[in-house]
């Protein structure tokens, strides 16, 4: 219980600081209902658990190519994050049925998850994260309850949040849907620049 425990807090602190996965999993509950920013969540959730168990059960070949393939795939995902912000920027204010009919879930899912992948570098703060632990001869079922517990921590703090910010969906006006798209529409399309811009 004290190993799900810590693999919950790690969980929850990977997953709280606000980016462009929080972001996008608080825009998507706001335009297309709480499913959709769940779904959303559960992706990223996802990510984090296989970087978990990669630095976990130390998967060294994975981990170097992850890490020598680092630029590539953060272009990839820079580019990704500019184009969804160019559609969230153009977007109105949908109404409940069209924004529900204009993405599935499992869309949702897989598009958070390939962002949350596109960054390698999450796999150093996960290495540095067990490194601390001192799990280096923990047994295979205590590592593969740490990382359960990552993936349950990472996946209730987004179904919180989802909830959350579902529940405000009703109570705002289309003006100010129109506002939150382009902002978000900015943010997301600012943060795929800054992950470029890197790279030079």
């Amino acid at each position: 219980m004290i190993i799900a425990a810590k693999g919950m807090l790690i969980g929850l602190s990977i997953a709280a600081p606000v980016g462009p996965i929080g972001l996008l999993c608080m825009k998507r509950a706001l335009n297309q209902g709480r499913r959709y920013g769940l779904a959303s969540g559960l992706g990223a959730a996802t990510a984090d658990g296989l970087y978990g168990l990669a630095a976990a059960f130390g998967f060294d070949a994975a981990t170097a190519w992850l890490l020598a393939a680092q630029d590539a795939v953060s272009a990839v995902g820079g580019l990704f994050l500019c184009y969804l912000g160019w559609r969230t920027f153009r977007s109105g204010a949908d109404d409940g049925g069209a924004a529900a009919r204009s993405g599935s879930l499992a869309g949702a899912y897989w598009t958070t998850f390939a962002l949350t992948i596109a960054n390698p570098a999450t796999i150093l703060s996960f290495l540095g994260i067990f490194a601390g632990l001192n799990v280096v001869d923990a047994s295979a079922f205590r590592l593969l309850t740490l990382v359960g517990g990552i993936f349950a921590g990472s996946a209730f703090w987004w179904l919180g949040l989802s909830l959350t910010v579902g529940a405000l969906r009703r109570t705002l006006k289309p003006a100010a849907m129109r506002q939150i798209n382009r902002l978000s529409g900015l943010l997301l399309a600012g943060f795929g620049l800054y992950a470029l811009l890197r790279l030079l």
